[in-house]
């Protein structure tokens, strides 16, 4: 097999920016297209320079079916998530599948067992650990340049004002909060069912790839629902979480989406080690700043590191995130074409996963503290079966 037969699931944004790399990138060939709400589908097709060869399906258990088949780009609801990429595993499909992957530990169990039993490559397309600062603060510490990381922070907080939380599933449209009375056919979008803190995932995936570490256990709060920015925006404003890891560091991971912001500065992270510490930019105005303990230093010093990779080819550039979407796509290619392996396996995706979805459980519990437990076989658990005690429950069906 020389190119992969990929499927591409959820015609939204996203999966139309799916739809336009893949064609870009040798060793794919989009032969199928699923979308359950069919006023999407043919803008889609118009997007594929192929079209006309491609199938269309407005049920997934059929996209699934399809022999011309190899795997699937999962680009659907955030809700639909894990469940729908288990599926398609259980079905004999490779999945490639956006974050955050999964709302529920019963789907992140599902997905680990299902790759266990068939050998299928599962990949988590979470880009930005891929970016080049994330090498940049890794290759420190792997170093040893800051010691022992004691503590580390990440955030997500962004503001795409109000036009995600309503749509209209007859065409697909998103209507803003002001623009409702002249929109009575619209209802409440995904958007409106999701937990902000679990895309503390994220984030929380270049820490652990820099620290190289998993979470053990994770405590949570949040200010109330709804929204004090609208009382028709069901989400917490804001939700932050805090763990522990196997190596004994502390993380706090903060999410909120609904507040207005600066746009362009939604991501930060801090380190703080035994010899030094590192800091993201606060705005794009400022540089990132290190400091080493041994260096002579009196205060922060500024480095040029950026989301771009300064080793990024010339077929990653104007990818996505900062040149960031090639590097999903290329690793998923050559794991299921060359049997290379995956630079974000299924372990670690779910490592980053389930700390966020048990903080929901956590939240809901009123700051209660819950274990993370590590999806690697044991004895308690042989490979490709699933455990006993799903460890938490996560967004509740």
């Amino acid at each position: 097999m020389n190119e992969i037969r990929i499927g591409v699931a959820g015609l939204g944004g996203r999966g139309l920016g799916w739809i336009n790399l893949l064609q870009k990138m040798p060793g794919y060939r989009i032969t199928a297209i699923y979308d359950w709400i069919e006023a999407l589908h043919e803008r889609a097709l118009s997007r594929i320079a192929y079209g006309k060869d491609v199938k269309v399906f407005s049920r997934y258990e059929d996209f699934l079916a399809y022999e011309e088949m190899d795997a699937v780009a999962l680009v659907v609801r955030q809700l639909e998530q894990g469940e729908m990429a288990a599926q398609a595993l259980e079905a004999g499909k490779h999945v490639n599948c956006e974050v955050p992957g999964a709302l529920r530990m019963a789907d992140c169990w599902r997905i680990v067992a299902a790759v266990e039993r068939t050998g299928l490559v599962y990949s988590l397309a979470e880009q930005t650990r891929f970016w080049g600062v994330v090498d940049g603060w890794k290759h420190l510490v792997d170093e040893g340049r800051l010691g022992k990381v004691t503590y580390a922070e990440g955030q997500y907080l962004g503001y795409y004002g109000t036009r995600h939380f309503h749509q209209d599933y007859k065409t697909g449209q998103h209507v803003a909060l002001e623009n409702l009375a002249d929109h009575p056919e619209a209802r409440p979008s995904v958007h409106q069912d999701i937990p902000y803190i679990i895309v503390a995932s994220y984030d929380l995936s270049i820490l652990l790839k820099v620290l190289d570490d998993r979470v053990t256990e994770v405590t949570a709060m949040g200010t109330k629902t709804p929204s004090y920015t609208s009382p028709k925006i069901a989400p917490a404003d804001i939700q932050v979480a805090l763990m522990k890891t196997e190596k004994d560091t502390v993380i706090r991971m903060l999410a909120g989406f609904n507040q207005p912001r600066p746009h362009g500065d939604h991501h930060w992270w801090q380190m703080i080690g035994t010899k030094g510490s590192l800091e993201w930019r606060r705005s794009r105005q400022e540089h990132p700043k290190v400091w080493f303990a041994d260096g002579q230093m009196w205060d922060w010093a500024e480095a040029d590191w950026r989301y771009e990779r300064t080793d990024a080819p010339q077929e990653a550039r104007g990818s996505g995130h900062s040149d960031a979407d090639y590097y999903v796509h290329r690793y998923f290619r050559d794991a299921v074409l060359k049997g290379a392996p995956l630079a974000f396996d299924v372990y670690r995706a779910m490592d980053t996963v389930a700390p966020a979805v048990l903080a929901i459980d956590s939240i809901a519990e009123g700051g209660g503290m819950r274990k993370v437990p590590d999806f690697r076989p044991n004895r308690d658990r042989p490979s490709g079966q699933m455990p006993k005690d799903l460890g938490g429950v996560g967004v509740k069906t």
